[in-house]
């Protein structure tokens, strides 16, 4: 396809900050924007994997603590999670139990919790009111320093990092720029990548085994950094 039909589809404002990464130079600016396309799917599929993860440890956990429908019951009137200093917790459940109805049951109600919600779980309220334990799914989370403290602000903090390029990539954003900027770089990606990894090590999950064939994010990005 030639850059002007590319562009007629695309749009001039939207492609020219590729171009401008580039130095002009239009078949370049088609290849980078493709390009970026990739890693953004390589990143959300790694993203998706992760989400799926985290949610099913803390689902584990909490079960054992306080039972199959430890969710639904942390809701309820005079539940863990039924009071104002949890904020729209206990409402955004609420809401999916009704909207499940009839067909309710505890997996679904799971499923039907976006990353936001699973990322507040180790906010402060809402950690503490289910007992300060959750951060008992990092096994292998490194020990806190004086300097260092890898508590649950910490965790939330980071996950905070991860639904915000999982909401960039969402919202077809581009993850291939430095952050801002119309410079080519893979740094703000690299870092997030790099941060799942090292949060399924902290998990104890083989994140190679678990991502055989799916995970092609350095090769991608090296193209990119070569474009430069």
């Amino acid at each position: 396809m030639k850059y002007r039909d590319f562009e007629a589809i695309m749009s001039n404002d939207r492609l020219g900050r590729y171009l401008a990464a580039v130095g002009g130079i239009t078949r370049k600016a088609m290849k980078l924007y493709r390009l970026n396309l990739r890693a953004s799917q390589g990143m959300f599929t790694i993203i998706s994997c992760f989400e799926v993860a985290l949610r099913n440890a803390i689902d584990r956990h909490y079960k054992v603590i306080q039972g199959n429908d430890w969710l639904r019951d942390a809701a309820m009137p005079g539940g863990a999670l039924n009071t104002p200093r949890c904020g729209k917790t206990p409402l955004m459940i609420n809401n999916a139990v009704s909207e499940l109805g009839v067909h309710y049951s505890h997996p679904k109600l799971i499923a039907r919790m976006d990353f936001g919600f699973w990322r507040y779980m180790f906010a402060r309220h809402q950690y503490t009111a289910l007992g300060r334990t959750l951060l008992a799914i990092f096994p292998a989370k490194p020990r806190s320093t004086p300097l260092h403290h890898y508590d649950n602000t910490f965790v939330f903090r980071e996950l905070e990092k991860i639904n915000g390029i999982r909401n960039r990539i969402a919202h077809h954003e581009p993850i291939c720029f430095s952050d801002g900027l119309s410079v080519l770089s893979t740094t703000y990606t690299r870092q997030h990548y790099g941060l799942i990894l090292d949060l399924f090590n902290w998990m104890s999950i083989d994140e190679g085994a678990l991502l055989y064939g799916l995970d092609h994010m350095n090769v991608i990005l090296d193209k990119i950094d070569c474009l430069n």
